[in-house]
């Protein structure tokens, strides 16, 4: 124990130490940088030519930016690396039902780097205002026709200054005689809206898409369930993450995140409200009949108040066996006038009335058992039985909760094959934002996941290597935390070198033996000793023998009783011996001068 609470010290010393050598390293380079002020016009340029000379650190890794090039067919990609909104319409439309100072779409949109870009030249479609109603958008090469191919749209964000409440999603403008990008406004009829969306605590990433009543030719907006995955991250990171919606001809779809999956289902089953109507539902003009009874229990009809039912007796009774506490004041009230309150100066009695004492606890009754007059406490009564009522009994009449009966749905219809969506021509950004700052990249809109990959590979998986090449690894970041708070040493020294230190001490550190007095205890064989333990006693017994064999020839011989009396005890000696281990014998009896026979004379 003592070895350990000395270990468990050497490292807490050492933890100070460090400390203690961190902040001396500062302290020193404070003074260089001192002395480097002082001799400043000598020799500055030696300084930075010795700094430049010693830094030891290795650079980044350098990842070169290439804007992506489609490796197939696409209906739409842009990577926004010319610089300009060449082929985007600004929409200078307002809003409907809201007043004119915020009605116009006037917020504005700008190409620029990143703001904390690891990847120069690489530009992107920034949202730069705020607080303000957003919308531009752009052509496709060639309309989208929901035929046999999927369709795939994918495209970056980043929330550069985080986002409090505000969208980051496209929609796909459905292909009419009457679309006019120049008025693209919340009411343009769009096909589909993926995108992520977030305000307060809630934190969404939509896919609706608009389906086509083929009865009523009316659209309604169709939502795919919310994601099971935690999307906050995504929201507040400040990273930029790529979102990718692949709906299917057999109407699956897939929503992923950074090529990762958060959510798929089937345009059949997994939207709300359902694509399809129900065959049946209840008919609006059916009423509960007056008689229809839905009460399964009633009271008993037969049953009869029993005549000793008091329903007027009290709940609670005073306890006629309760005593007056000894030292009871009766008539010192519980609450008195303060003595020692005074009537402020400004106190108009005529504004204010008569001017009272505040009441303060009596201070007689703090050594009392109470004060003013006693009351029998109240208690339980035994014969409160209340109201009576009559036992429930089963309802024979009962017949069940009501229901308007089915008829058939005059808006039936059955679409199975909703993934034949309207025709898209256009895509836009429409959005109000109340952060400013959002970031758009490389839009593609394809049917084969294989260009849409390889376009993430040259756009998105770039800047995720210049993140990461960037970034320190796990032990850069480890010194630079403890460069900020120096204690850190301590923790650091304490998991590394404690853990190595016990394994040492626990593994290599022996059993302890038992003690010869406890195998005395037992017939068990005790182990063998160290060589030098064996020396020890073989001195010890031979120096034992000798004054034996003094004082042997000192006595003089006894008679022969006595002799008799003394080789019965050597015979019964010699039979405890023999029925010892011959192992443990031989050495007992070499190292034990006890078990060895006097000589005689």
């Amino acid at each position: 124990m003592e070895l350990k609470w000395l270990l468990c010290v050497t490292l807490l010393a050492l933890g100070i130490l460090a400390v203690q050598a961190h902040d001396t390293d500062e302290d020193n380079d404070a003074d260089d940088v001192v002395d480097i002020e002082d001799d400043l016009d000598d020799g500055i340029e030696d300084v930075e030519e010795s700094k430049s000379e010693t830094s030891s650190a290795p650079p980044a890794p350098k990842v070169t930016y290439r804007p992506p090039v489609p490796t197939g067919e696409v209906y739409f990609a842009e990577s926004f690396d010319k610089g300009t909104l060449d082929g985007w319409v600004l929409s200078r439309a307002k809003k409907d039902d809201t007043d004119d100072e915020i009605a116009k779409y006037d917020g504005k949109w700008e190409v620029q780097d990143m703001k904390e870009t690891k990847l120069p030249g690489d530009k992107g479609l920034v949202m730069v205002t705020r607080a303000k109603h957003h919308a531009i958008s752009s052509k496709l090469s060639k309309p989208f026709v929901f035929d046999t191919k999927p369709l795939i749209i994918q495209y970056e964000v980043n929330f550069q200054n985080g986002i409090e409440c505000g969208g980051a999603y496209v929609k796909l403008l459905s292909k009419t005689p009457e679309l006019n990008l120049d008025q693209f406004h919340d009411k343009t009829p769009y096909t589909i809206m993926f995108g992520p969306d977030k305000c307060g605590e809630d934190y969404k990433l939509h896919f609706i898409f608009r389906h086509k009543n083929p009865k009523t030719g009316k659209y309604e907006e169709k939502h795919a369930k919310r994601p099971d995955a935690d999307l906050k991250s995504y929201f507040t990171d400040k990273k930029t993450h790529l979102y990718t919606l692949v709906l299917n001809p057999d109407n699956s779809f897939e929503i992923l995140v950074d090529q990762t999956v958060v959510n798929s289902g089937n345009l059949l089953n997994d939207m709300s409200p359902p694509v399809n109507p129900p065959r049946e539902i209840e008919d609006p003009n059916d009423q509960k009949p007056e008689d229809w009874d839905e009460r399964p229990k009633i009271p008993d009809p037969d049953a009869v108040k029993p005549d000793d039912w008091d329903e007027d007796a009290p709940a609670k009774i005073p306890d006629e066996n309760a005593v007056k506490p000894e030292g009871w004041l009766d008539d010192e009230p519980e609450y008195v006038a303060d003595p020692d309150a005074e009537k402020p100066e400004d106190w108009d009695e005529d504004m204010d009335g008569e001017w009272e004492a505040p009441q303060i606890a009596n201070p007689k009754c703090e050594a009392a058992p109470g004060c003013g007059a006693w009351q029998r406490p109240m208690i339980d009564n035994p014969n409160y039985k209340g109201k009576w009522k009559p036992p429930m009994i089963d309802n024979v009449n009962y017949q069940g909760i009501w229901k308007p009966r089915k008829i058939p749905n005059p808006d039936f219809f059955e679409d199975l094959e909703p993934f034949k969506m309207t025709p898209v021509s256009a895509v836009g950004l429409e959005l109000w934002s109340m952060t400013s700052d959002i970031f758009f990249d490389n839009f593609i809109i394809c049917t084969d996941r294989a260009v849409a990959d390889d376009w993430a590979s040259d756009g998105w998986g770039l800047k995720k290597a210049a993140d990461g090449a960037a970034e320190p690894g796990v032990v850069g970041q480890m010194m630079a935390a403890a460069e900020e708070r120096p204690w850190l040493w301590v923790v650091y020294i304490l998991t590394v070198a404690l853990p190595v230190f016990l394994v040492v001490l626990f593994c290599c550190s022996g059993k302890k033996q038992p003690s010869a007095a406890e195998y005395k205890k037992t017939d068990a064989p005790q182990p063998d000793v160290a060589d030098d333990e064996k020396e020890e006693e073989k001195d010890k017994g031979e120096k034992e023998e000798e004054e034996e064999e003094e004082d042997t020839n000192e006595e003089k011989p006894g008679s022969d009783a006595d002799l008799g009396s003394a080789s019965q005890e050597e015979e019964e000696e010699e039979e405890e011996e023999d029925r010892k281990p011959a192992s443990e014998e031989e050495e007992t009896v070499n190292r034990s001068p006890r078990n060895r026979k006097p000589r005689k004379d």
